[in-house]
């Protein structure tokens, strides 16, 4: 029967309808819907989707739910088809008690993009519940003296139902004595009074029997009785009176428990039991006030009796009646309202809707990130909410409705910098002293491709040893990336460069993925000295961002090449025969050993010692230039033949060295031993000191005179006989002759060269240096005769010697 009814009033009340209104920058909805109570689980209630515009297809997959606002999910959407839908039946009467209407609130959330709409349900009461009184029986006592027209408070019908279907009217069985008044309370409920029409007669009728029944508007109407029992007394006739007829009183929520609120005082009259008052709560005084404050029945006061909220109820009324102790007790009321003051007892509270996390690091100033909205149950300042977050945070609250707030992005972000952000939400009411709460939230950063490899150093200079092993490990070049992930792995590898036809990956090797650079080829400095090249870092981002370094290989000598004697030449083995006239003078140049070193700096460096010599007093050797000079005159005592061992060392560690063997033969003739190639040099003239020698001692002798004219012809006539019947030249650097390279000439790529240089001069010849053609850094070293000019080529000059190439 319930449930045809039920089926009744929903085709009878159900109502939908929209209410739209738009703001001028900020527009949202709220959709309205009304529907009646205990509706049937799984019943539509409307197409949600087509209400709010939306596209059924998308609703999966943009995330379609309802935030519902309560304890108990009531109703859901069908993501199917966008139909609004009852979860579970609703009690209007449960959810809303004591109130005229009854809402549920909720929100619809979506996301991509992210959107709210707040939707209202309104609950309709249907008639589902019959009035009843809270007493089966009311006893009333009434004195004979009871004058007619006295009214008598009766207890009251309730019905949990609002509206129409609350109770309506009252009706009373028939009888001679009584009758009703309906009145109405200031929530709209209504009370019956019974109104004395005739005087009683005790003993005519000392009981009256009454049936007081509560009707309710509903369709069709409900009803509820109760017995009133009316006791006839004898005679009181004075009645116990207030001082005030109204009491207006105001307390502050939160009171303690037992503090006094008022004292009534009320006075009788009459004397003895009769006067004895008793204080009681009328029936007109609701069940939530009665359980709120305690009335003390003998003094009139009026305490705390349990916790006031203002948020809860803000006006409590009441109606106490003081009744005597007499045999016909007689009663007086009075009216009481307490308005409750608030006090901020609340704290606000803030409710995040939706949080986006992670966020990629280069996201756009202005994105909304956050939705909070902000709450305080508290009313006027105390419930008034101040929201905000850290200034020194890249974010900025933008109010977006009443008490919804965005969270945007107000400063670029730098994973780097900062990788996760820990956001403070803090809420403050106005009240005073004020009540604040706070929530925090965590943002993480997402990595993006936006910074390039670093290197420590922009160049890099490192030094290899040479004769180095191939496959060395050189140096360990590694690049830092801050970014993440894949844009944090770099790659490494060498920029190609020709170098004489040869590419760097033939010379050099690095791993691509620690930066290790090995030699792939053994270096001799002689041939190469240094390598010049770039090195770059590639991350493994979209798209990869690099960054080069420049690498200098500086190959380090070692004093891995022997001393080479390249003067004087020897055509076969290492023993040079010189010959020099038994004549010659102290002083004189005899030999001269020229040693090449190809290593470079100390390693070239060479210095000469004699290893043996016949007649160490005979002579001597400079140990830089290696000129060999007499240190005395030959005398008839000295062996004909005199053996020189000369070792040329360099300076290296362990030293290198070459060895030559003189052979001189001293001839009895005026000849001079060496060609002009080795002429004395021009500060030296030993033919003026025999001269001197000669006027001296013999007194200007001309025959002596005429001898040495003779013989100075006679060397000049045999010059190119020596050329041919000597030994080659001291200058020669190998053994090899080559016409097309001027006489006195040396190959080398030693600094040596100027040591050369300096014996030559003081012979008053001219050294030259040229670089050989196609041979690198090595060059030509020619002596010439200073009256010969740079471009002539002596053909009768000694043998020319080539270094090898």
């Amino acid at each position: 029967m319930e449930a045809c009814i039920s089926a009744q009033h929903w085709r009878r009340y159900v109502s939908l309808f929209l209410i739209f209104s738009a703001a001028l920058n900020t527009a949202y909805a709220v959709t309205h819907y009304s529907i009646p109570e205990e509706m049937e689980e799984s019943s539509v209630v409307a197409n949600l989707a087509a209400d709010l515009g939306l596209d059924v297809k998308t609703l999966s997959r943009r995330k379609m739910r309802l935030d519902i606002i309560s304890n108990k999910k009531y109703m859901d959407v069908n993501k199917e088809t966008g139909e609004l839908y009852i979860v579970e039946k609703m009690d209007r009467e449960y959810l809303c008690p004591a109130k005229t209407s009854c809402f549920l609130k909720m929100e619809a959330i979506i996301e991509n993009p992210q959107r709210i709409f707040y939707i209202e349900i309104e609950i309709m009461d249907i008639n589902d519940n019959a009035p009843h009184f809270r007493r089966d029986t009311i006893n009333l006592d009434i004195s004979e003296a009871t004058q007619g027209g006295e009214r008598f408070s009766v207890n009251n019908a309730v019905d949990p139902d609002v509206g129409s279907n609350s109770v309506k009217t009252y009706l009373l069985s028939e009888n001679e004595h009584f009758t009703i008044e309906i009145q109405t309370g200031r929530d709209g409920s209504k009370f019956a009074d019974l109104i004395l029409k005739r005087v009683l007669d005790r003993e005519e009728q000392a009981v009256h029997n009454l049936i007081l029944t509560a009707v309710d508007g509903g369709v069709p109407a409900r009803s509820g009785t109760a017995s009133i029992v009316v006791r006839v007394l004898d005679t009181n006739d004075n009645a116990p009176k207030f001082d005030k007829d109204n009491y207006k009183i105001d307390i502050m929520e939160n009171s303690p428990i037992g503090s006094l609120v008022v004292k009534l005082n009320a006075t009788d009259l009459d004397e003895g039991t009769n006067s004895e008052i008793l204080y009681s709560y009328s029936l007109y005084t609701s069940e939530k006030t009665q359980q709120t404050f305690h009335l003390n029945p003998n003094n009139g006061e009026i305490t705390v009796k349990e916790m006031i909220n203002y948020e809860d109820f803000r006006i409590y009324d009441m109606e106490v009646i003081a009744t005597d102790k007499g045999p016909n007790s007689l009663t007086g009321q009075c009216k009481l309202t307490i308005l409750v003051t608030d006090m901020n007892d609340n704290h606000p509270e803030i409710s995040v809707k939706s949080f986006q996390s992670p966020v990629k690091e280069d996201i756009a100033v202005d994105t909304v990130i956050a939705v909070v909205s902000v709450s305080d149950k508290d009313s006027g300042e105390n419930g008034i909410v101040d929201i905000r977050i850290a200034d020194t945070l890249p974010f900025a609250l933008r109010e977006s409705s009443d008490n919804y707030y965005e969270l945007v992005v107000s400063q670029p972000l730098d994973r780097e910098k900062v990788p996760e952000y820990y956001i403070t939400f803090t809420v403050t009411d106005r009240g005073s002293p004020p009540l604040s709460d706070n929530e925090t939230m965590t943002l993480e950063l997402l990595d993006v491709n936006d910074n390039v490899p670093q290197f420590p150093q922009s160049f890099y200079t490192i030094t290899v040893m040479e004769n180095n092993a191939p496959g060395a490990l050189l140096s360990s070049l590694t690049a830092f990336d801050p970014d993440l992930h894949e844009n944090q792995y770099l790659v490494y590898f060498i920029i190609e460069k020709e170098i004489v036809n040869t590419s760097m990956s033939m010379l050099f090797s690095i791993n691509p993925e620690n930066g290790n650079l090995y030699a792939l080829k053994t270096f001799d400095y002689e041939i190469e000295n240094e390598f010049l090249f770039h090195i770059e870092a590639r991350d493994s981002g979209v798209a990869p961002l690099s960054s080069n370094v420049t690498v200098h290989i500086i190959i380090v000598d070692q004093n891995d090449n022997n001393p080479v004697i390249v003067s004087p030449w020897r055509a076969h083995g290492s023993v040079v025969e010189e010959k020099i006239p038994r004549s010659t003078d102290k002083g004189s140049l005899v030999s001269k050993v020229i040693a090449i070193d190809t290593d470079s700096v100390q390693n070239s460096r060479i210095t000469y010692q004699f290893l043996q010599v016949t007649d160490a007093t005979l002579f001597s050797l400079d140990q830089y230039n290696g000129e060999i000079r007499t240190m005395r005159m030959f005398s008839y005592r000295d062996p004909r033949h005199q053996r020189l061992v000369v070792i040329a060392k360099d300076n290296g560690d362990p030293a290198l060295s070459a060895t030559v063997t003189i052979k001189l033969s001293t001839v009895e003739t005026a000849v001079k031993a060496y060609s002009d190639m080795t002429e004395v040099p021009l500060e030296y003239d030993i033919f003026s000191d025999i001269n001197l020698y000669l006027v001296i001692g013999l007194g200007s002798v001309s025959f002596l005179l005429l001898i040495t004219i003779l013989v100075t012809c006679v060397l000049k006539c045999q010059k190119p006989m020596a050329s041919k019947a000597a030994p080659p030249s001291r200058n020669s650097v190998i053994s090899e002759r080559n016409s097309t390279i001027a006489d006195s000439t040396l190959v080398s790529n030693d600094a040596y060269w100027y040591s050369l240089f300096l014996a030559e001069t003081r012979k008053g010849k001219l050294v030259v240096r040229q670089p050989v053609p196609k041979a690198g850094s090595r060059y030509i070293v020619s002596s010439l005769p200073r009256s010969t000019g740079l471009t002539e080529t002596s053909d009768s000059a000694a043998s020319t010697l080539q270094y090898p190439k």
